[in-house]
């Protein structure tokens, strides 16, 4: 039974995970297989030198923001979900959101002819976000109902439309040109190498208004949590709560892994150890498991490109590994 929740103590435990927070995005950049010291940069920005910042403004910092924006979103989505699913192991990719963004973003991989842009929108991109407006749309038309939305038809809808994309993906590898299969592999991985901030543009104005949804089910979902009936009796429009969340998620989904691909464990494992670390309330466990699933894909990132000298290793292959290992841990402790 988790402490009552007052301003003081919001106060202290937001002040922890955001401190988190703020540490990998201070400390990440500097770290990699080019060291980069912070007074040699100061040196070179009072010289005017050229090129000043390459490496750690251009390179660097654009990667630990979309790490940290990416990684509080699937932690943020893993959360409401398992709140609305009364799963706890629902996560990003349960509503099949991540599966037809996948196949989206495989077919501009393996078609030539996809290979175009709108504005700041790259054919990646593009297609991946219509593979993932596909999806939802199809989750919304089997799940709804008069009064609501079915969460057992959510959760089964979701499931059925990640395998058939699993096998979609499948089909397109077999009949690709094998030179695109390394590029598809890549992506399927996950991965946060981007140069500059352009990339990120297209993506904020799905993000950001999503993100503003879910944050502000808060409330609601600690209702929801003691059941539908019961949130019910309490005042929550429980059929408007579940329909918020469901496109909040999408759009946040959509956006990130058009941009980041598909990386798993972070929905999963960091709300888990959000409530094992500061209990139960929504009204913490939500944006606490923004900031620390920030800072988690933060350090994997890290991790993963400067682990070997000579090679990089997706970030969606380290969050599997810590994020299996953690959440095992996590069971252990619940049985003993």
């Amino acid at each position: 039974m988790s402490a009552p929740l007052t301003a003081r103590r919001w106060t202290w435990v937001m002040a922890i995970y955001a401190a988190l927070f703020l540490a990998a995005f201070l400390v990440c950049p500097f770290v990699g297989r080019e060291p980069v010291e912070a007074s040699a940069q100061i040196k070179r920005l009072l010289a005017g030198h050229p090129d000043f910042g390459s490496i750690l403004l251009q390179l660097r910092v654009p990667r630990v923001l979309l790490a940290l924006l990416a990684g509080g979103t699937l932690a943020l989505v893993g959360a409401c979900f398992q709140v609305i699913l009364r799963n706890p192991l629902a996560d990003p990719f349960t509503l099949g959101i991540t599966g037809g963004s996948a196949v989206g973003a495989v077919l501009a991989l393996s078609v030539p002819g996809l290979a175009i842009s709108f504005g700041p929108f790259s054919s990646l991109q593009l297609c991946s976000f219509v593979g993932a407006a596909i999806s939802l749309g199809l989750v919304y038309v089997v799940a709804r109902r008069p009064h609501g939305m079915s969460m057992n038809t959510l959760l089964l809808a979701g499931v059925t439309i990640s395998i058939l994309s699993a096998g979609l993906i499948m089909l397109i590898r077999y009949v690709a040109d094998p030179y695109n299969l390394i590029s598809m592999d890549r992506w399927l991985m996950g991965g946060l190498d981007i140069v500059g901030y352009r990339e990120m543009g297209p993506v904020l104005p799905l993000l950001l208004p999503g993100l503003a949804l879910l944050f502000m089910q808060a409330g609601p979902l600690n209702h929801l949590s003691l059941g539908e009936e019961m949130a019910a009796g309490h005042g929550v429009q429980v059929a408007q709560v579940q329909r918020l969340t469901f496109v909040g998620s999408g759009l946040t989904i959509a956006a990130v892994v058009s941009l980041a691909g598909p990386i798993g464990f972070v929905g999963l494992i960091i709300p888990h150890a959000v409530r094992r670390l500061s209990g139960y309330d929504q009204r913490i466990v939500l944006p606490a498991s923004f900031l620390l699933g920030g800072a988690f894909l933060a350090l994997c990132d890290t991790v993963g490109r400067t682990l070997f000298s000579k090679q990089e290793i997706p970030v969606g292959v380290i969050t599997a590994i810590v994020g299996g290992v953690l959440f095992i841990k996590i069971l252990l402790g619940r049985r003993r």
